[in-house]
């Protein structure tokens, strides 16, 4: 076996297995913040409040605690209670971030994995076959979900369930809810939603994840609808697609603490074409990278792998980004004034008592083999010297 042959093996196997680490990527926790303070103890905290950042949504980092000093039912929610603490000084929720990012991160995700395998084979015909049928499926995916009919079905559970905690945390101004607990008050609004709706399908033991997707559907749905039946005017209708879901829920988050519509209409209407934007974005770069296939040598080539492998940088950036937008958009509604400031993107911080801690998780690990792997393919795939050869 030549020395180009067998390098050209080991670069394939490493391509395999970052196409591999996709999945667990997108769904794994890839960083973390939390808050510390003399009124969270730590018996009670012991990593203070904390919140998990993944490609699919923000959740609670929180745990149920099993201690005799300490006696929960349920875990805290520590989404919640970190929008709690950072609405005094004018802060927007958590869920007001990144919601584009977060709807389009499954369609990117999948399409790298279409670039991968296009970089694996070396026959130009198949390789655009490959990108070609992996494209046109993407955009006809991405399509439904995002403006057609009912395209949430199309999307994961994991990013719908996101969308519902972020709800749940909204807590509505009902004097029931009032004197629940956050938790409480989200299980109470499912289940009566979910009586509400008719017919709903009976869970199917082969299709768990499709029957805990229409519950998280239905769930959405009624969630709209009610709030469109307490508008003045006639509301929307529901129709189920992404584009209407990212409209309404962003506002909807946006609109917890601070309802100014003359503040919050403009970065709505924002968000709504950073949306479409993107949509056409992604289309573009995908008939791009179709239209350079046709000549697979040189810099397309080295696109395919070496574009992925940026992957950790580009989230450190995004995450970065939206960091400054939460520190230098704060609502003059805020109980407290606080000037502009930028949070802390990875080490210790203090901002008021509050100490902030913010670190990767094993998600961006994750992502870090995976530029590895990628890096060392393309090296072992670049084109050998004569002694090479001839060894």
């Amino acid at each position: 076996m030549t020395t180009t042959k067998r390098r050209f093996i080991i670069s394939s196997v490493l391509i395999a297995l970052a196409i591999g680490l996709l999945w667990p990527i997108y769904n794994a926790p890839v960083w973390w913040v939390s808050l510390e303070a003399p009124n969270y103890p730590e018996e009670a905290f012991p990593d203070g409040v904390r919140i998990m950042f993944h490609f699919n949504g923000v959740f609670s980092g929180c745990q149920l605690l099993d201690k005799d000093e300490v006696q929960e039912a349920e875990a805290l929610d520590c989404a919640h209670e970190m929008d709690t603490i950072n609405h005094y000084v004018g802060m927007y929720p958590i869920a007001s971030g990144g919601p584009v990012e977060l709807f389009f991160s499954l369609f990117l995700i999948v399409m790298v994995a279409v670039m991968l395998l296009t970089f694996l084979c070396i026959r130009p015909k198949i390789r655009l076959m490959i990108m070609g049928i992996g494209f046109t499926a993407i955009v006809i995916w991405m399509g439904l979900a995002f403006y057609g009919h009912g395209g949430l079905k199309y999307h994961s559970s994991r990013y719908l369930a996101g969308r519902i905690t972020a709800l749940g945390e909204s807590a509505e101004e009902d004097e029931a809810e009032a004197e629940m607990t956050p938790g409480e008050a989200l299980i109470a609004r499912l289940k009566a939603s979910l009586a509400e709706t008719e017919e709903a399908p009976e869970p199917v033991a082969e299709e768990g994840d499709l029957s805990e997707r229409q519950e998280s559907i239905n769930y959405l749905r009624n969630a709209f609808e009610q709030d469109q039946s307490r508008m003045s005017t006639k509301g929307q209708d529901w129709q189920g697609s992404g584009a209407q879901l990212l409209a309404w829920h962003y506002e909807k988050s946006l609109g917890r603490y601070f309802r100014d519509k003359e503040v919050l209409g403009p970065l709505v209407a924002g968000m709504v074409k950073a949306g479409n934007v993107l949509f056409w974005g992604i289309v573009a770069v995908m008939v791009l990278l179709l239209a350079m296939a046709r000549k697979p040598q040189g810099l397309f080539n080295w696109l395919l792998v070496l574009a992925p492998a940026g992957l950790p940088l580009y989230f450190v950036i995004e995450y970065s980004t939206w960091l400054w937008w939460y520190g230098h958009n704060m609502n003059e509604m805020g109980a407290f004034t606080l000037k502009s400031f930028m949070p802390t993107v990875f080490g210790q911080g203090k901002v008021a008592q509050f100490t902030t801690n913010s670190y990767p998780s094993y998600g961006f690990w994750l992502m870090v083999l995976f530029s590895v792997l990628l890096i060392v393919a393309a090296l072992l795939r670049r084109e050998p010297s004569t002694d090479e050869d001839d060894e």
